[in-house]
């Protein structure tokens, strides 16, 4: 089993939030970034870009093969997809929030209006995420732990 996911590279990423934006308009009702500010429950994006000291950092799913939150869902709203990824099915989510306290990576994050959890889906709909097609620097990655390993061996 091959799962991809998002890789992000740290000294490539100038800060720019591209990749929030692009989400938020994703996970958007409307598709479009100038009508989410009336939506509700107002949309958030999946990744966040945060910078701890002189260096910019992406908090996205992992998609953890041994997850906390899986383990920790008592609803089974955190599943694994055939293919080994993390995945939340809103339908089964009763907003206890185990996920967002296990998570050591920090990616979940509560739908505060919706009383439910939320995390990256990887766009599954779309060939490349959002994210990283609107990374201009190229600080995300999306694919297995193989392709990354090449991607980043010259850097």
């Amino acid at each position: 089993m091959r799962v991809q996911k998002l890789f992000f590279i740290s000294k490539r990423c100038d800060g720019c939030r591209a990749c929030e934006v692009a989400c938020l308009e994703k996970h958007s009702q409307s598709q479009s970034i100038f009508m989410t500010k009336m939506e509700q429950p107002s949309p958030q994006p999946r990744i966040k870009v945060k910078r701890p000291g002189n260096q910019y950092w992406a908090t996205v799913c992992q998609h953890c093969t041994d997850s906390m939150c899986v383990r920790a869902c008592m609803t089974g709203a955190m599943q694994y997809s055939p293919e080994g990824e993390v995945f939340h099915n809103t339908n089964k989510c009763v907003g206890c929030w185990m996920c967002i306290m296990v998570c050591p990576f920090g990616a979940i994050a509560p739908l505060n209006e919706a009383k439910k959890a939320s995390k990256c889906d990887l766009c599954k709909d779309e060939k490349i995420p959002p994210c990283v097609a609107s990374c201009s620097r190229q600080a995300l990655f999306y694919g297995t732990p193989e392709e990354y390993e090449m991607k980043v061996a010259g850097d």
